[in-house]
């Protein structure tokens, strides 16, 4: 949604970013086209002016002219003018003191309330809460169903008395699934309410009765993030109107400009907790101003990233990657397919390549990015027998012909996935390495003499002994903070150390 806004951004800042001193007229400039970048992304006029005022105040200050870097300190400032419009710190759910905690959703009809609310509940769940769905929008047509259906995905439960198109009060409705949800053990109800085409006094007045009925913990204001400048009118008719006390942004995968999202926040008064990002159930996380922040300045969103990352791959499988890493044992054809997998989970290839910081110049590339090569690559893998999988070198010419035919795919093709496989167990390898971990195979050391060479290295006999009935010399043994434990120590399992030959060594490298 924000690619165009981000685009013109960054060229605006690399056109100042070679000056090592900026002058008024060069931050009058800079401030005039970053006016003009967020008035064609739809950003409300009071919301540009605020903002830009804000900038030029600070750019002009000490703050950028003592910089060593004047540049990327007006890039700083940017980031941190936009973290503030975007609402500054992250706002989580307020929860009741007494479950159940009740959260209302109210909004025009098609900003995808009725989706939204499986998508919370789902996340609630995620979380270790149990959340209850409430069908109370008995007006349009098949509502009640929708919801029921989500909820059967989500994993939670539904309270639907009634058959909705229509028929029903939804006031009642509402206030009975209180009763309800403590009776069922819930601790978290979710409220779907009724919408309409534009904002009308008959769907106030229903909302506001369904809020003085179940007096819940929080209204959430649903707002599709497509509609331009009519989301802000919408959003303070729903402030005044019912009395919101958050925003979710639903729509952001969109193609349209995205000002609702930067104005909505500075207009209304009431933060964003919600942002919903695609069709999926999963497509849904908190809003964080900081993180929408760095990705509109094509900084990346390296903590999302993480975040998702961890919740794809499961504490046993990271468990079992990190006891062979410290094993050292080879990185397989298996956990190759595993890690695909779990990379398919996230997402879309080029929306997780978005994240990632300096990212943003290769837009062209990363929207070329087809996700189905991950699907040709778990097909070829599973045409492997276990073995070859376990062990890659078993394949040989007559497998890979094999192989290729059982996938569906070229010889080329199964080729190509065995050189970028060397070159992941390659990486796997050196990572082992890094960390001091050995390799499980007797390797030479290049210190070593073989035999019957000039300047093999002389037998060295130490003391105690012959050297076939050395032992390692231990190390006393102790605690952190305890005096060591002497008495097993033998003075006569230290090597001999030729001295003279030592200094003449030192000598020489000097």
């Amino acid at each position: 949604m924000f690619d165009a806004l981000s685009d013109r951004l960054s060229g605006i800042f690399e056109s100042i970013r070679g000056k090592g001193r900026l002058t008024d007229a060069d931050i009058d400039a800079t401030a005039r086209e970053i006016r003009l970048a967020l008035l064609e992304a739809d950003v409300a006029l009071p919301v540009v002016k605020t903002f830009i005022a804000q900038i030029k105040e600070r750019c002009k200050g000490a703050e950028v002219s003592k910089a060593l870097n004047p540049a990327q300190q007006i890039i700083k400032v940017v980031n941190e003018e936009l973290i503030a419009i975007l609402g500054g710190e992250t706002r989580r759910i307020n929860y009741a003191k007494q479950p159940p905690t009740v959260i209302m959703l109210a909004g025009l009809q098609g900003a995808g309330k009725t989706t939204l609310a499986g998508k919370l509940a789902k996340w609630l769940k995620g979380d270790g809460h149990s959340p209850l769905l409430v069908a109370a929008d008995l007006q349009r047509p098949n509502a009640v169903g929708q919801l029921q259906v989500l909820a059967e995905r989500a994993g939670v439960a539904a309270y639907a008395p009634e058959p909705g198109s229509g028929v029903g009060d939804p006031v009642k409705v509402a206030t009975d699934s209180i009763a309800e949800a403590r009776q069922r053990g819930h601790d978290v109800v979710i409220v779907d309410t009724a919408g309409r085409l534009g904002v009308d006094e008959e769907m106030m007045q229903q909302a506001r009765d369904i809020r003085a009925a179940v007096n819940p913990d929080e209204v959430l204001f649903v707002i599709d993030a497509m509609i331009g400048q009519d989301a802000v009118n919408t959003a303070e008719a729903f402030r005044d109107g019912v009395g919101i006390t958050g925003v979710v942004l639903s729509k952001l995968d969109g193609d349209a400009r995205g000002g609702a999202a930067l104005s909505v926040r500075h207009v209304t008064g009431r933060p964003i907790l919600f942002a919903s990002t695609g069709e999926k159930l999963e497509d849904f996380d908190v809003f964080h101003p900081d993180r929408m922040s760095s990705r509109i300045l094509g900084m990346g969103d390296m903590l999302t990233l993480i975040e998702q990352a961890e919740a794809v791959f499961e504490d046993k499988q990271k468990e079992e990657y990190t006891d062979k890493l410290l094993k050292g044992e080879d990185f397989t054809l298996e956990d190759f397919l595993d890690q695909m997998q779990a990379i398919r989970k996230m997402g879309p290839i080029g929306n997780l390549l978005k994240m990632m910081p300096g990212m943003g110049q290769m837009k062209q590339q990363i929207d070329s990015i087809d996700d189905k090569q991950i699907d040709r690559t778990t097909a070829i893998i599973r045409s492997m027998t276990p073995a070859e999988r376990r062990d890659s070198a078993l394949i040989n010419g007559s497998r890979r012909l094999r192989i290729a035919n059982g996938s569906g795919v070229t010889v080329s093709e199964v080729n190509q996935l065995l050189a970028r496989f060397k070159e992941a167990q390659k990486m796997m390898r050196q990572m082992s390495g890094a960390m001091g971990i050995p390799s499980g195979k007797a390797t030479k050391s290049p210190y070593t003499k073989r035999k019957g060479k000039k300047g093999a290295k002389k037998k060295t006999v130490r003391r105690g002994g012959p050297a076939s009935q050395q032992r390692t010399p231990q190390l006393p043994q102790g605690g952190p903070g305890q005096m060591p434990d002497l008495s097993g120590f033998n003075p006569a399992d230290l090597p001999d150390i030729d001295l003279e030959q030592f200094f003449k060594d030192q000598g020489k490298d000097k």
